[in-house]
């Protein structure tokens, strides 16, 4: 199955869930689009709930479903808990780091960064935004790239980092310093019923 790439404001008002990780998309609408407005209400099965939470995270991420089934698979060969490990390994993809440093609004500018060969992982540059960035790895953006108009306006919207990652605001870089609690990811993803949707 391919990447989404259709409106993902619809997209995000159907499953309920800020997609973009600006919350925009739900302030006005908060309900799923339709002729019907907020009245309407479908009873979905117990495999449509678990369906919709791995679309939910899936589509947050921005991944296709090879990529992240592949992902699923291999947290689950690491020790602790299978759905909280997944998460944490979602969380340490670079274009996901780079999007939490704030050097992108949202995960789609940031996995575009990343894609054009704007990012570094320890001064050399990677292209692949579904690289692990390992622990005390440090993502800086390349120097040709700091007058990028998407990167100051993100600079200027960035309100907060989470305390799993540090940002050096001079340098424009930053650090992977350890995984995430499972307090600091997406409070709005049951994981465990994307664990139960993939062990049916």
């Amino acid at each position: 199955m391919a990447r989404y790439t259709g409106p993902t404001w619809k997209l995000s008002r159907r499953l309920g869930i800020s997609l973009s990780g600006t919350g925009k998309e739900l302030a006005r609408r908060p309900y799923a689009p339709g002729q019907h407005g907020p009245n309407q209400r479908k009873k979905l099965s117990e495999y449509g709930i678990q369906l919709q939470e791995k679309q939910k995270l899936r589509l947050m991420y921005g991944m296709n479903e090879k990529q992240f089934r592949n992902l699923f698979v291999r947290s689950g060969k690491m020790k602790g808990i299978h759905g909280e490990n997944f998460m944490k390994l979602l969380e340490s993809r670079l274009d996901n780091l780079v999007y939490r440093l704030g050097l992108a609004r949202t995960r789609a500018q940031a996995r575009q960064l990343v894609v054009h060969g704007h990012i570094t992982v320890n001064g050399k540059k990677v292209d692949r935004p579904a690289y692990q960035v390992a622990l005390g790895d440090t993502i800086s953006l390349r120097e040709k790239s700091r007058n990028l108009t998407i990167v100051k306006d993100a600079l200027e919207d960035r309100t907060f980092t989470p305390e799993y990652v540090s940002f050096d605001a001079n340098k424009l870089e930053g650090t992977f310093n350890r995984l995430p609690d499972r307090s600091e990811l997406p409070a709005e993803i049951n994981e465990t019923l994307i664990v139960e949707f993939y062990s049916r």
